[in-house]
């Protein structure tokens, strides 16, 4: 793995730097970096590869954003964000994993389409139990599947009409307190290999350069332009996992 062409390490080395831009600007881009990741090296290597790396952005994001997290959000979600890592588990160990990407493609396309008629037809943000259980089980199955529970988690913080301050710190906390907990998870099917702590290992300043980049355009990002950014990132996700 080690011994990869230059024009996949360029790869892998543009996902970094994105994924540390998604951890402290905008949540979304970091699905451009599962892409490229899953473009490059096995599918089941690259979930591996691209959450430790998160891992690393998580630090960035939550020093930047940690006291703007809304906590009875998280609290509320929690339950919910278990059950779908727990399913999600069970089919990264046992399912086949196009048809699972699949799935969750179909799913965010959906969620999006409804999350814009929502906003379309009415101006009240969205809330209750079932939404925010329907959420949380689709962001934990997706993030344990394929790190993709960033798109997810925008939905549901678009849906709710969250200011931006409070969107990166909520996502913040519940993307590093996840990453954490499905660490075991993974390690668990022999999915940490040497190679892949190598790579990540060379490949983690480039995270850390992308992270401080994205402390600065967050400061200065319209609330319109930074949903519209999310909505975008989040479709091209979308279609890259379906296809």
């Amino acid at each position: 793995m080690i011994d990869l062409a230059p024009l996949a390490w360029a790869l892998l080395a543009l996902a970094a730097l994105i994924a540390g831009l998604g951890k402290t600007a905008i949540p979304g881009s970091a699905t451009v970096s599962v892409v490229l990741f899953a473009a490059v090296l096995p599918a089941r290597t690259s979930t591996a590869a691209m959450l430790l790396l998160f891992i690393v952005g998580d630090v960035f994001a939550l020093i930047a954003y940690r006291r703007h997290a809304h906590w009875p959000t998280l609290l509320r979600l929690a339950p919910a964000v278990v059950a779908g890592l727990v399913v999600g588990f069970l089919f990264l160990a046992y399912a086949d994993d196009a048809i699972v990407r699949r799935a969750i493609g179909i799913i965010l396309l959906l969620m999006i389409a409804v999350t814009l008629w929502r906003r379309h037809r009415d101006s009240r943000p969205a809330g209750g139990m079932l939404v925010g259980a329907s959420y949380g089980t689709l962001a934990g199955f997706t993030t344990m599947v394929a790190n993709a529970g960033g798109p997810v988690m925008s939905m549901y913080f678009l849906a709710t009409r969250t200011t931006v301050q409070v969107f990166l710190g909520t996502s913040a906390w519940f993307f590093a307190i996840v990453n954490l907990v499905k660490v075991p998870f993974l390690a668990g099917i022999g999915l940490f290999t040497p190679e892949v702590l190598v790579m990540d290992l060379l490949l983690a300043p480039l995270v850390v350069v992308g992270a401080l980049v994205g402390l600065r355009l967050a400061k200065r990002m319209p609330q319109q332009l930074f949903d519209r950014l999310v909505i975008v990132l989040t479709i091209v996700g979308a279609v890259y996992l379906l296809f």
